[in-house]
């Protein structure tokens, strides 16, 4: 199998996308994270991500996956874009940005990220650097990756 080319389970098929911000700027489809601690990642993007309208949709059982960990999908309407699988090296950390409906949103992001073992990267607050209605805030996950929540429509 070539990279990103894991089996799924027979039982599960990634829903059409056919979505698009209401400004008609696509989306990410989707984002694949190495790990070094499957588990305490799992816990930690389900607790983070989910006051931002994402959940697990779908996990892969280790055997069935080239990196002979557990894979993981986190997504919203059945369709994983955001991937944690278990690889070990240096030079894995990330930034990933996601969209936050309101500034409560980004707000719970940082609450439930700090809760579940991510560390603080910059509070909630408007970053005037990038614009005036830039509201945002940045963990770091178990891994050092660097993970953001923003609003800016607020």
């Amino acid at each position: 199998m070539r990279r990103g080319e894991d089996e799924q389970p027979a039982s599960w098929q990634a829903p059409l996308r056919t979505d698009k911000r209401e400004d008609g700027m696509e989306v990410i489809n989707h984002i694949e994270i190495g790990v070094t601690d499957v588990a305490a990642s799992r816990r930690f993007y389900e607790a983070a991500l989910a006051p931002l309208g994402l959940s697990l949709v779908v996990s892969i059982d280790p055997e069935r996956t080239r990196h002979g960990t557990a894979r993981y999908g986190f997504g919203r309407d059945g369709y994983p874009s955001i991937w944690i699988h278990g690889e070990a090296g240096p030079g894995r950390a990330i930034h990933i940005a996601f969209t936050a409906a309101s500034h409560d949103r980004v707000d719970a992001f940082h609450t439930a990220a700090l809760a579940n073992g991510g560390s603080d990267n910059g509070p909630p607050g408007i970053r005037t650097r990038y614009h005036p209605r830039y509201y945002a805030a940045f963990v770091l996950d178990p891994d050092g990756n660097n993970i953001e929540a923003v609003c800016q429509s607020g």
